[in-house]
């Protein structure tokens, strides 16, 4: 197993993101839905400013745990903005974060998902927990 391999490596670089003043909530779902993804990074420009899980969708429906929109989840999603569900200023790795070090901040901040910046702020990428455990499959 390489012990210093950069993060670089296994994260998703083809990436979905929605714009903060741009995209609605149900934009994000409808997007997450169409792409089975489960982290969307949200952005500003070319600047990361947020991520909305599928989880925080959930969270606010009621539809959600079922796979099907009602009335009410329409209600809310129109009233609600993305701003107002994201995790604001998510924590990042940089692209020449090792593996490990991404693998230690997921398990000890319990997070899923970590975008990954370049040295000027911008998103290049996520990492998840699917790509570490991807990752592990290959060394075995």
């Amino acid at each position: 197993m390489k012990k210093r391999e950069a993060v670089s490596h296994i994260m998703t670089n083809e990436l979905r993101t929605i714009s903060l003043h741009d995209g609605s909530l149900t934009d994000a779902k409808n997007m997450m839905e169409e792409f089975h993804i489960r982290h969307l990074p949200v952005t500003s420009g070319d600047k990361l400013v947020g991520i909305l899980s599928l989880t925080d969708i959930h969270r606010i429906s009621f539809g959600g745990n079922y796979g099907q929109e009602n009335d009410v989840d329409t209600s809310i999603f129109n009233s609600m903005t993305i701003q107002q569900v994201m995790k604001a200023d998510p924590s990042t790795v940089s692209t020449n974060t090792t593996i490990r070090e991404a693998a230690e901040q997921l398990v000890n901040k319990e997070f899923h998902a970590l975008p990954v910046v370049n040295e000027s702020g911008n998103l290049e990428g996520i990492v998840t927990t699917t790509d570490l455990i991807n990752y592990l499959l290959e060394q075995y």
